[in-house]
């Protein structure tokens, strides 16, 4: 029996982490934690500011892509209606720009971590892309009570405490709208900063997996980045002050507090928002609207201009650190070789001892011999006083060529040491006088392995003449 084939694809390969939500509420932090147990941030990573001093952890170079796409709609960051805004006619021509972009960004990152506040009203846009490149999704989204973010962006944007709940309004509610069909986890951002563990025990509960990589060393790493020192505003406050804007805000904190507890309340809340927000709109589009985008198109220009400089300060840094490693590495290559030398020197100094030493005992031992054989003839012991004189020779001929070679391999290693002291002094041509020491090197073993070979072939030849006499010393 056979099984039939599945007409189910197989599950993507790479998954995607999303960290959605409203600008200042915990999307920094939660991204970096992220990171950390095991998710890919982007190439091009904001660089942190006196907003945010440890870092927003997000492809700068995609949140200027998301502020023009929403001006081109004719909206901002900060339009309260900006996921209402129609999509431009060339849609497709940004959805193209979209792709190669998260395409340069994350490479073929297995697990790429897209943190972006904007993403989260430009979430058809981005699924559509990632959808395109066979990701799968997993939604993270921080919730903080609004009026907190509101005193961040006072301090920051100087908004009013009205406009600052009817933006972060927008931005939860377009979270939540397009999430609903992905696994997703809602996160208290207050309770994260007190004790991160059971609030991402709880996320990865709604996710339906564990984290990729949330090991010990990666939990040492997160417990030093979190502090409740992130929290520099007020926890909350009463919205009923705002009007309507409040109450809606209020019904909508509501139902998130109630799902950061896994529950699964009533959408009402959230419908009652959603309409409202319409209502403004139809009633204050065209006013709110395109004074935000005119103010969003100068913040962009620069923000691209600072990611652009603090990208290639980064590059200067990285380069200087890669001279200064590349110097270290010759520095040490330059010691070993001069130890090398120095080894090799000292080699041939015992050798040239050894075969001295060996050169006497044969002698010793030949005069013994012609002693010996002196009453077995005249002539034999003049043939054996002839090879003894022979050897001897053979032996100051080998000893002085040995003394040469070391002469000239002391040589050799002062030239590296001269060439040493030039390679200090010219380290721009470090690399040059690294391989001329390599060459030298290579040429001084194969120098040594001849030597070698020529005193095998001299004790070689030393035994035969020994062969010889012992066959001369033979009786008969």
């Amino acid at each position: 029996m056979t099984d039939k084939p599945s007409d189910t694809p197989p599950p993507p390969i790479r998954t995607a982490y999303l960290v959605l939500g409203m600008h200042r509420s915990g999307t920094s932090a939660l991204a970096n934690l992220l990171a950390l147990a095991g998710a890919d941030l982007p190439r091009d990573v904001m660089p942190a500011d006196e907003h945010n001093a440890r870092g927003y952890f997000e492809p700068w170079r995609i949140a200027v892509f998301n502020d023009r796409r929403l001006a081109a709609a004719g909206s901002a960051w900060d339009d309260p209606f900006a996921a209402l805004a129609p999509p431009p006619a060339d849609e497709d021509t940004w959805r193209e720009e979209a792709r190669g972009l998260f395409r340069a960004q994350f490479g073929r990152r297995r697990r790429p971590l897209l943190k972006d506040p904007r993403v989260s009203v430009l979430a058809s846009l981005w699924r559509s892309v990632l959808e395109a490149e066979g990701v799968a999704l997993r939604v993270l989204i921080p919730v903080r009570h609004p009026l907190a973010v509101a005193g961040s962006l006072a301090k920051r944007d100087s908004f009013s405490a009205r406009k600052s709940v009817m933006v972060w309004c927008a931005y939860m509610l377009a979270a939540e709208a397009a999430s609903r069909d992905l696994p997703r986890a809602f996160v208290d951002y207050d309770a994260l900063l007190e004790d991160w563990r059971p609030q991402i025990a709880a996320a990865e509960a709604q996710l339906g997996e564990p984290l990729p990589a949330l090991t010990a060393t990666a939990g040492r790493k997160i417990d030093a980045f979190l502090s409740t020192e992130l929290r520099r505003n007020a926890l909350g406050g009463d919205l009923s002050a705002l009007g309507p804007a409040g109450d809606m805000a209020a019904g909508v904190l509501d139902w998130l507090t109630a799902a950061v507890r896994s529950e699964s309340p009533e959408r009402a809340p959230l419908d009652r928002a959603a309409a409202w927000l319409a209502d403004q709109k139809a009633l204050y589009g065209d006013l709110v609207s395109p004074v935000s985008a005119d103010r969003s198109l100068a913040r962009t220009a620069l923000a691209d201009a600072e990611g652009r400089a603090a990208f290639l300060e980064q590059t200067v840094e990285e380069t200087r650190q890669e001279g200064e490693l590349r110097a270290a590495f010759l520095e040490k290559t330059v010691e070993e070789t001069r130890q090398e030398g120095e080894l090799r020197a000292a080699f041939l100094e015992k050798t040239i001892e050894e075969t001295r030493q060996e050169g006497e005992l044969r002698a010793a031992f030949l005069e013994k011999t012609i002693e010996e054989t002196r009453q077995e003839g005249e002539l034999r012991a003049a043939f054996l006083e002839k090879t003894v004189e022979e050897t001897r020779q053979e032996g100051e001929l080998r000893a002085a060529f040995l003394e040469q070679t070391l002469k000239e391999t002391r040589e050799i290693v002062a030239t590296l040491e001269v060439r040493i002291q030039s390679l200090y002094g010219t380290i721009g041509d470090m690399k040059d006088h690294v391989d001329s020491l390599t060459r030298t090197c290579k040429d001084l073993r194969t120098h040594a392995r001849r030597l070698e070979t020529q005193l095998e072939a001299s004790q070689a030849a030393v035994r035969e003449a020994a062969g010889r006499l012992e066959g001369l010393m033979e009786p008969g």
